[in-house]
């Protein structure tokens, strides 16, 4: 049975793209088939695997135009699939907001996804709104990617209860995979006392990798490559290697964080 990560903030520009593209890969050229789902309207995570902007996906998956099998794409990476996104997604809210089971049209498209790969990561769009809610639905855990900065660990609180409430009423399976501080930067004094701040709050759901701010990450999304094919002797690609060997890890031993969500908040 395969594992379903949602990669999710309500805050943009925090490296969630930049972590759904390259988790996927790294899981991918690790030998395990993997399916990244691009739920954000803006397609970053298309464009960063050379798609174009204009094919069928997620869109048309949940509006009934399409199937699961008519949007799932091909990557450079055999192992790594994608059900890209295109600027029409903006319109799928307003479309699904009289549906029935709104928050589970994605989850009734991609029955049997499971049972298909052995991982399927979603990047989600910073909100969260109904896309998100999709994702949450179809997810057995959300990983959060956060940048060390002030205002992101504020969110980080609201975050985890809102998610809370997502458990509660859409999907009791949910849990957190963890936090992944982000655009690290060891020579600042901001990104050691966010870090800090974090184990004090919120230790139960720290990852243990911890991506660096690197140039060649920033760079790699422009040539349409994962960071692996792009520049693999770079910081950011050992970064996440290591991330998809902790994440592998964790669904190997079952070990997967299960706390009350409300362990920790930040004033």
């Amino acid at each position: 049975m395969g594992k379903i990560i949602s990669v999710a903030n309500q805050k943009g520009g925090v490296g969630k793209t930049t972590t759904a593209i390259n988790l996927s890969a790294s899981i991918a050229l690790s030998g395990k088939k993997v399916l990244l789902i691009d739920m954000d309207p803006q397609a970053n995570a298309s464009s960063g695997l050379g798609i174009e902007a204009e094919s069928r996906g997620v869109y048309e998956l949940l509006v009934g135009d399409a199937t699961q099998n008519e949007v799932i794409w091909s990557t450079e990476i055999e192992t790594l699939k994608i059900i890209p996104s295109r600027v029409d997604l903006t319109g799928a809210e307003i479309e699904l907001v009289n549906k029935p089971s709104r928050e589970k049209i994605l989850a009734t498209a991609l029955n049997g996804v499971r049972e298909e790969y052995e991982f399927v990561v979603i990047d989600c769009p910073p909100s969260l709104g109904l896309l998100t809610l999709n994702a949450l639905a179809l997810s057995s855990s959300v990983l959060i990617p956060m940048q060390c900065e002030y205002y992101a660990l504020q969110g980080l609180s609201h975050l985890l209860k809102t998610l809370k409430l997502v458990k509660k009423s859409i999907n009791p399976d949910l849990v957190v995979e963890g936090i992944l501080l982000t655009m690290y930067d060891s020579r600042t004094l901001l990104a050691s006392q966010v870090k800090e701040q974090v184990q004090k709050y919120f230790s139960d759901f720290l990852l243990k990798t911890i991506i660096p701010r690197n140039v060649r990450l920033s760079e790699a999304p422009s040539h349409g490559k994962p960071i692996m094919l792009y520049a693999g002797r770079s910081r950011g690609a050992d970064a996440y290697v290591e991330l998809a060997k902790e994440i592998i890890t964790r669904s190997k031993s079952d070990e997967r964080i299960n706390p009350s969500m409300n362990k920790g908040s930040v004033e």
